[in-house]
């Protein structure tokens, strides 16, 4: 993801609740194995001017899954959790996962606890019913040491636990620094990969972020088969602007996005594709949201 969307998602991970959590939580799982979903971050400017039309339009396109990276101050996209798990069902949606940063902090060391606004955020996605809890983002200075990255791996396991009480799994998405930056020769990702339980926390695999770090998702896949449960689809071109890579519709540019996916379909992963666009090349962002969608229903997902 680019800054604007670390800045977007941050957005409810500054202010710490005080206040203790509440009692009672519900949450849903999707009602089949594999579904198809949308990261709503790809129609941001939309969402932020009309989320209720916006929802209506990706449910007319023929969705029904999606992510969300918009909680702050206790609200989705303005809304109460309650509201905003109303409306999606007068809608037919589910939000299956959310994103939302995990920061340092939310774990309060001397007590071996997490913040107020951390339970808070468990409890507000239990009652969403999402399945996963997603921290996008990894702050710079605890991936600035080995050690402080090692604890943090360490806390990433205790998110699992709590999010597993309200039936859900903690995640975390990946970016490009996680295969370029090495500690004693070893990429960061691997790192991760051998720290976190797999049965406690879910890698979300962004198959387009990782070439900006030099990384090819085939070999990420082969590398650690069966750890994919929740999977971005993205796919990117180079951006001559800057150097990079930008995201383009699934299919059109070089991320191999379909193969990925089923090898990591084979390898028992797969279950909950999210699709993602960032970066439009001259269509509408919701133009391409329908069109990633269609191409995924032709792959069969």
């Amino acid at each position: 993801m680019k800054c604007n969307r670390r800045t977007f998602v941050k957005t409810g991970t500054i202010a710490l609740a005080g206040t203790a959590v509440l009692g009672s939580t519900y949450c849903s799982s999707p009602e089949k194995a594999g579904v198809t979903g949308l990261q709503l971050y790809s129609i941001r400017d939309d969402m932020q001017a009309d989320p209720m039309g916006s929802l209506k339009k990706l449910a007319a396109m023929g969705y029904v899954y999606l992510e969300h990276a918009s909680y702050a101050d206790r609200l989705f996209y303005g809304y109460s959790p309650a509201e905003f798990r109303k409306i999606l069902d007068d809608l037919g949606l589910k939000m299956i996962s959310g994103h939302v940063e995990f920061v340092n902090l939310d774990w309060d060391r001397s007590l071996s606890d997490f913040s107020d606004r951390w339970k808070y955020t468990v409890e507000d996605a239990a009652t969403l019913g999402q399945k996963y809890v997603v921290t996008p983002w990894l702050e710079e200075g605890i991936r600035a040491d080995y050690d402080e990255f090692r604890h943090f791996m360490d806390v990433y396991n205790r998110c699992g636990e709590l999010c597993k009480k309200s039936g859900m799994k903690f995640g975390y998405h990946n970016h490009d620094f996680e295969f370029s930056q090495k500690f004693n020769g070893k990429a960061l990702f691997d790192i991760m990969m051998e720290s976190i339980d797999p049965d406690l926390v879910v890698v979300q695999l962004d198959t387009g972020n990782l070439f900006n770090g030099g990384a090819v998702a085939s070999d990420v896949v082969s590398r650690y088969p069966g750890r994919f449960e929740n999977v971005h689809a993205k796919d990117v071109i180079p951006a001559a602007e800057t150097g990079k890579f930008e995201s383009t519709i699934v299919g059109d540019g070089i991320a191999d996005v379909r193969n990925v996916l089923d090898q990591i379909r084979k390898t028992g992963g797969a279950q909950t594709v999210i699709i993602e666009q960032e970066a439009y090349q001259g269509k509408t962002p919701m133009e391409c949201a329908q069109k990633n969608l269609g191409i995924l229903k032709s792959w069969s997902y």
